[in-house]
């Protein structure tokens, strides 16, 4: 396992250093300033001022708990396994947890699409890519291999491991909705980008896959075409897999707290969508809490969520609980690498539940037009704040960023990285400074 910890410019700990490599990877994440910016990113959308609703960086602490426990119940419910043996650490997993989203810029999956659209002659956008981006080349922690984190930790990030240009498929094209005269409309569907990384950033995947035989990697990036869409990666390693599985767990569950918290969904509604599509849940509930269903199991858990935050709480932990502990191993023949060979995936009458609860709040709350509305407004004000700085470079982009532009001999990605990074906040004042008559100072931070 000696090649996966290597890093790709040399760095050695202090003598008296007592940290392992994990637990440095973890202390360059938590310290960097693409962790900070995450506070600033919401994780559904802009609700105003509270100390409830979950930001990205909330979500990205709670993937990182939740994967963590993962890998500790792995350990124990299958001790001689021999994936067991070559479970990540806790610095390790903890990383992956909270980079996982570094990558997604202001105003979420809608940002994204839009910066999709900006780059449509450039490389795409995607989020996901995005983060490899940071973590390889854009942090600062090296001369020139960003956060410098271990080749395992990277391989972790690398959740999507085929390049935009091979999986992107050419009938999509990103492109306005035909119709409107007097507004950019983006067609969501054109624009939505395939699951990758950025072709510029070839040569940190390259870095991050040499350990492997040549059978490895070429399984590892193999995808799968899809009529009508963008093709779809196969694989993803261990430690990805693990993260990924404890992502949707904190998105099925913790979403749905906020949705609960803030009154965008009714217990009737959240009653009638999980209806006969939990029992393995309810055979939980009825086992270890004889006494408190009254010989109604179902009913018990919507009034449980919808009865207010003490019990609220205790039913969302009893969720996580619930789906982390039903988690197991897969194994893949068709590789070597222990790595590859092992991965996880949530077993499938618990998976069947998760996946009900997170179309309950896209279709409830995501696709909601009050939600729409927001994302609509998001898009137009990302495509105009980019187009803008791409426009006059030399007028309009802060010095600092003009200097990296210049340094880049004019690539717009580097205009591209600018916008992604800004908080949900930034963009809207960046915004209105460029383009809202009464607002905007000299004095303004850029």
């Amino acid at each position: 396992m000696r090649n996966w910890l290597a890093r790709r410019e040399g760095w050695s700990a202090q003598s008296e250093d007592a940290r392992d490599d994990g637990d440095v990877d973890y202390s360059r994440v938590i310290h960097s300033a693409s962790f900070r910016r995450l506070q600033g990113k919401t994780q559904i959308l802009n609700l105003g001022d509270s100390d409830f609703y979950r930001t990205r960086l909330t979500h990205s602490l709670e993937v990182a708990q939740i994967a963590g426990g993962i890998a500790r119940q792995l350990e124990k419910s299958f001790p001689d396994h021999p994936a067991s043996s070559i479970l990540p650490d806790r610095g390790t997993i903890h990383s992956i947890g909270c980079t996982h989203d570094f990558g997604h810029p202001p105003f979420g999956h809608g940002g994204e699409i839009a910066l999709n659209y900006c780059m449509r002659d450039a490389g795409g956008f995607e989020g996901n890519g995005q983060t490899l981006r940071i973590l390889g080349r854009l942090e600062t922690f090296s001369a020139g291999a960003g956060a410098n984190l271990t080749r395992r930790t990277m391989l972790g990030v690398l959740k999507y491991p085929v390049a935009y240009t091979r999986v992107a498929n050419p009938e999509l094209t990103p492109a306005l909705l035909a119709g409107p005269s007097t507004i950019k409309a983006l067609d969501g569907r054109a624009c939505k980008p395939p699951k990758c990384y950025h072709d510029s950033e070839q040569d940190v995947v390259d870095w991050i896959l040499e350990p492997l035989s040549a059978s490895d990697h070429d399984a590892f990036q193999a995808f799968t075409p899809q009529v009508g869409k963008h093709g779809k990666a196969l694989h993803k390693s261990l430690d990805c897999s693990i993260m990924d599985a404890a992502d949707d767990i904190a998105y099925g569950v913790h979403d749905l707290e906020d949705a609960i918290a803030l009154d965008l969904v009714t217990r009737e509604g959240f009653a009638a969508a999980v209806q006969d599509k939990c029992p393995t849940f309810l055979d939980a509930l009825e086992a270890k809490y004889p006494g408190e269903s009254a010989n109604d199991v179902f009913s018990h858990m919507p009034d449980g969520l919808f009865g207010g935050a003490a019990s609220r709480k205790r039913f969302i932990g009893r969720l996580v609980h619930h789906f982390l502990t039903a988690v197991e191993y897969v194994e893949l023949d068709a590789f070597a690498e222990p790595l590859l060979r092992y991965r996880v995936r949530v077993r499938d009458g618990e998976r069947q539940f998760l996946d009900v609860l997170q179309t309950f709040v896209v279709d409830e709350v995501i696709t909601s037009p009050a939600v729409q509305h927001l994302e609509f407004k998001g898009q137009g004000m990302v495509v105009a704040v980019f187009e803008a700085m791409q426009a006059d470079p030399a007028r309009l982009l802060p010095r600092e960023e003009l200097r990296k532009f210049g340094a880049a001999h004019g690539d717009v990605r580097v205009i591209c990285d600018y916008v992604a990074a800004m908080t949900d906040t930034h963009l809207l004042k960046t915004y209105e400074r460029l383009f809202s008559p009464r607002m905007g100072s000299v004095f303004d931070r850029l």
